[in-house]
This record gives C-alpha cells, structure tokens and sequence, in this order.
C-alpha cells in the first residue's frame, strides 16, 4: 500500500479502498489476514483507532471478519460482492458523467477502441 494520503478524504476511508481494491486486485484472498492494526497504524505512521474504523467498516460491509485472538480474515464471497456493488456504483454514479464528457468531446466506442489499438493496450 502507498503511504500517500489525500487531504481531501478521511484517512480511514482512504485506508479502507486501499483494502478494498488489494481484494479486488486478488492481492488480499478470501480467508487471507489482513495486516494487523498495530502493524498498519506503525508502518504509516497513523493511530490505531483511524486503523480500527476502517476495519470496522469492512467488517460492518461482510467482507471481513474478526477472529477472536487471531485478527481479521477477508469472508468467502467478499470479492464477489465488491465487484458486484463496485460496478452497481459506477453505472449509477460515474457513468453517466463520463459518458457526457465522452458526448461533448465527440468520442465514441469506435474512436476509444482504435485509441486503445494505438497504444497497444487492448485485451
């Protein structure tokens, strides 16, 4: 994880998409352990307790799960279920202003495709 912070986001938001995306990114696994709260809250120099609700968070969300004496644990499912609300909020809240800047500047699929063959970058 970068140790950069937005001055614009809580920590512990910031802190909790990081988390979020290393899921998603098949970094962390369902049934990996997450870092631990002292360890994360030492490495970026940040208090345990901004730490402690970003984890918070992630655990009210069921994506992960504390394990008594043994520390936190991504749950069986949680990439699907991120991938599922993460993809809800980008057709609803991102989408659609991308797609009128996209309008505005006059791109299309076809011009976005043929820029990506450019780049040498399409899948």
């Amino acid at each position: 994880m970068s140790t950069t912070w937005n001055d614009n986001t809580p920590i512990y938001r910031q802190l909790r998409e990081r988390v979020v995306a290393m899921i998603l990114d098949g970094v962390l696994k369902q049934g990996d352990a997450l870092p631990s709260v002292r360890q994360v809250a030492a490495d970026f120099q940040i208090n345990p307790i901004t730490v402690s609700k970003a984890y918070q968070e992630l655990v009210d969300e069921n994506l992960v799960e504390k394990r008594r004496g043994l520390g936190m644990y991504v749950t069986e499912g949680a990439r699907a279920a991120l991938l599922k609300s993460e993809r809800e909020r980008f057709l609803n809240e991102e989408w659609p202003a991308l797609y009128a800047r996209l309008e505005r500047m006059g791109l299309d699929l076809e011009a976005l495709l043929d820029a990506l063959k450019a780049r040498g970058e399409r899948r």
